[in-house]
């Protein structure tokens, strides 16, 4: 039981790792949804354009994206000194900047997920819903929003998982900083280049894959719940 107790380092890792998850989840959601709606719903010239700019994250390699970020949110960067001019806030190389760094590399997987959902919506319910008189947003929040449901909490929770998996584009962005931007990836990948860290390596793996899996299987058993309530 020893060998798998987490340090202070370990847990200080895997509770940033949550809090940026979350928040990733959280400011990302909103967005995505209105998105997926977008190119589920609406035909409008340049619409392959921007298809391939949501999904854009998903083919490029994610050093490429933290590096992009950097030159566009760094201190020196236009949004970056406008921010700090402006605000006086500094994005990168804070927790902060992790959350943005994850949420840009969730953000298509999520997207694609509430998108195939609302697509399998039948439109003929929408009509309806119209034809008696609801608004377009009446009908949207009634009518596919709620039948949207499952696939919006599997967009969530792949959401979830990519940002505490995500490693190359947060490292860029944000460096490995203790207590600032070290999540679970960058703490494992300090470990890994000091000869005699194997143990702690392997606490963080396991718990890693333990956060992962059971991510997926809560998504799939929630999933399961609400298609029974729906059909019911």
């Amino acid at each position: 039981m020893e060998a798998f107790s987490l340090s202070p380092l370990e847990t200080e890792a895997l509770g940033l790792s949550l809090r940026v998850a979350l928040w990733c989840v959280a400011l990302t959601l909103p967005l995505a949804i209105a998105v997926a709606w977008l190119l589920a719903r609406l035909d409008f010239p340049g619409k392959a354009v921007v298809d391939a700019m949501v999904h854009l994250p998903l083919v490029l390699p994610p050093v490429v994206v933290g590096y992009g970020l950097l030159l566009a949110l760094g201190r020196r960067g236009p949004l970056g000194a406008w921010l700090y001019d402006v605000f006086g806030i500094t994005v990168a190389f804070t927790w902060e900047g992790a959350v943005v760094a994850s949420a840009v590399m969730a953000f298509p997987l999520m997207v694609r997920a509430i998108r195939l959902s609302i697509e399998a919506v039948d439109r003929g319910l929408e009509s309806a819903a119209r034809t008696l008189g609801s608004t377009p947003l009446g009908v949207f929040f009634s009518i596919t929003l709620p039948l949207a449901w499952p696939g919006i909490l599997t967009g969530m929770v792949l959401g979830f998982a990519r940002s505490l998996g995500e490693f190359g584009a947060t490292i860029t962005f944000v460096s490995n900083i203790p207590g600032e931007t070290r999540t679970l990836p960058l703490a494992l990948f300090g470990l890994i280049q000091v000869p005699g860290n194997e143990g702690a390596a392997l606490r963080l793996v396991v718990l890693s894959t333990l956060l992962a899996f059971a991510a997926l299987v809560g998504s799939e058993l929630a999933a399961r719940r609400i298609r029974a309530r729906m059909e019911g």
